[in-house]
This record gives C-alpha cells, structure tokens and sequence, in this order.
C-alpha cells in the first residue's frame, strides 16, 4: 500500500520530509523559487538546469546566480546537464562544495539547443555514456544523484525506461525522476503511468513522477496510478506555491487576494535581492502573469506592470490596483 504524499522518504542518505517535490523549471528555478516552494510545504526543492561545462570552467555568472544556496531551502538538489563525464565529474565536485545535498542529471531535456550536444534527452540513446556521465557525477560529488529522463524518443518508445534500468543498476544513481512521456511530444499528450508503474516494480531506487501535474488533483492522479515514491511538480507551481500545501499541508482551500498579493510582492523582493532593482524589473515580467491570472487582473492593469521600468513603479501598481478596496465603516 502507497504510503500517503505527507510521509518522509530517503533518497540515499538524505531524508525528505514529504513526498512532494519542486521540479527543476530551466531558466526559471532560481533560489528564491526554490525557497518560496520550501516554504509552503515543498520536501525538496530542484534547481533549474546548470551547465556542467559553465562550472568547470568557473563561468562567472553560473556560480554567482545559477549556484546560489539559500541556507533555508536545505534540503536541496541542483541538476546539471551536460555530455562530457569528466567535466561531469568536475562539476559535481562544484555542487558538492557550494553545499548542495544532491545533484540530480538531467537526461530527458528535449529542447534541440541541449540535445543537439549531446545531452538532455539525446543520451537516452547512448545508455553507455549516460551511466558513465552519472557514474562520473556521483564520484566526484560525493553525494547522493538522482537522474531526470523521459520514457523514450519518440512516442511509443522504451529508450528511457531502459536507461532508467542501467542507471539504477549499474550508476548507483539514488532515485529516478522520470516523465512518462516521450521527448518528441515535449509536454503534449497522455503520461503513461503504466510504463511509471512498470519501472516501479522493477528498480529498488525510489521513483519520482513528473509531467503535467498542474493541479493537486493530477499529482494525486498521478501518484496512484504510477504507483511511484513521490511527485514532482513543475508548471503547476507557478504563481501557485500553495500547491505543496494542499499536497503535503492539508490545505483545503485557495489563498485570498490579499494573500497572492502579499506572495507576489514577497517575489519582487527576493528578485530584487537576486539581480538588484534594474535586472529584476526586467526579470519579473514572466513572473507577473502568473500571480495576475489568480487575481483575474484587467487588461490596462496588466499592460501597466508589464511595461513598467522599475520595482518601485510595480510594486505602486501592484499595492494600487490589485488589493481590495477597504470596507467603509
């Protein structure tokens, strides 16, 4: 019998509070996402893809924004990508010493500018390198890996669950997080939680399901019918950390406008903290749909934030034109 999403789990040595995970959203996953998520109720949090080349060859920015820790978001993972097991190697020691608990491989990224070196979903084709890639990575980290992969190539293809067999059984690797759907449909069609269930019952290293769990209902959906160890929400955390709460928190029901408000608010100001007010300004406006959307904001107050030039503007806008109107007495 599955154990209920709110019981801790272990993957290696790192125990998990919860069985409810923060997946790595590229381009997007950045400290104060992951510690927003940890904060309402996430047990783990994954970062965004890092290039395992930027941190061998000590790339300013990758250390400076793409490796910052929060001392509150422990437990942490950081997923690299990258083809080249020794420079793997290297970067895991990297991740290892800026204090990361785990690091998790990407092997199922399906966007051509990735796969087109060699990595991402492109080694679910070459099982050979991967688990020298992942073998590489655990050795030189120290640390417990974790791999992300798809189910296959193309639809109807294995390619990823029999990686995801190698991985366990020949790398070490300390749990799979694997999305049942192929690479070619990026986030289109039907997960088959079948083939999840399948690999389930066939490694020993816990499994964690991802793809299209935008609502807590799905990743309940889900996490029966894969009959996996954990969940692993991406997309349907944007604008919408109370997701962890109502899977790992009990919470039953949606947040009030005053307090998406306060959430959105709390992200200019970590965005703030991350970039400094000019590059956050810029930053934040593929954040403001998100929180706008759940405020069912109009069309002029949208345009207005969208377009504003600075944070002091914004946060004018957003205090203005999107909490309610006081009661009169």
């Amino acid at each position: 019998m599955q154990p209920p999403l709110t019981s801790p789990f272990r993957i290696g040595d790192v125990e998990i509070a919860n069985r409810v995970l923060l997946a790595p959203l590229a381009g997007i996953g950045n400290w104060f996402v992951r510690l927003q998520a940890r904060r309402h109720g996430a047990g783990l949090a994954v970062s965004e893809m890092v290039s395992s080349f930027g941190l061998h060859y000590r790339n300013e920015r990758t250390l400076r924004e793409l490796l910052r820790l929060h001392p509150d978001e422990h437990p942490v993972s950081v997923q690299l990508f990258g083809q080249d097991p020794d420079v793997m190697r290297s970067a895991a020691e990297i991740v290892a010493g800026a204090g990361a608990d785990l690091i998790d491989i990407n092997m199922g990224c399906p966007v051509k500018k990735v796969c087109k070196t060699g990595a991402g979903a492109a080694l679910l084709s070459d099982p050979g390198l991967a688990v020298e890639i992942a073998t590489a990575a655990r050795e030189g980290g120290g640390i417990p890996v974790t791999v992300k992969v798809r189910s296959g190539l193309a639809k109807g293809g294995r390619e990823g669950f029999d990686l995801a067999v190698c991985l366990a059984e020949q790398a070490g690797v300390a749990a799979i997080g694997f999305h049942p759907r192929a690479a070619a449909t990026q986030h289109k069609g039907r997960p088959d939680y079948a083939l999840a269930r399948e690999l389930v019952e066939r490694i020993e290293v816990p499994v964690i399901i991802s793809g299209g769990l935008d609502s807590a209902a799905a990743a309940r959906g889900a996490y029966e019918a894969s009959g996996a160890d954990a969940v692993m929400i991406a997309r349907g955390s944007l604008g919408n950390p109370w997701i962890f709460e109502e899977l790992a928190g009990g919470r039953d029901a949606d947040p009030e406008r005053e307090e998406i408000v306060a959430e959105l608010l709390w992200v200019m100001d970590r965005a703030e903290e991350h970039l400094g007010p000019e590059r956050a300004a810029r930053y934040l406006r593929k954040f403001y749909p998100w929180y706008l959307e759940r405020l069912d904001a109009d069309k002029d107050t949208t345009a207005a934030l969208q377009a504003s030039e600075d944070l002091e503007t914004a946060r004018a806008l957003v205090k203005e034109s999107l909490l309610p109107l006081p009661v009169a007495a």
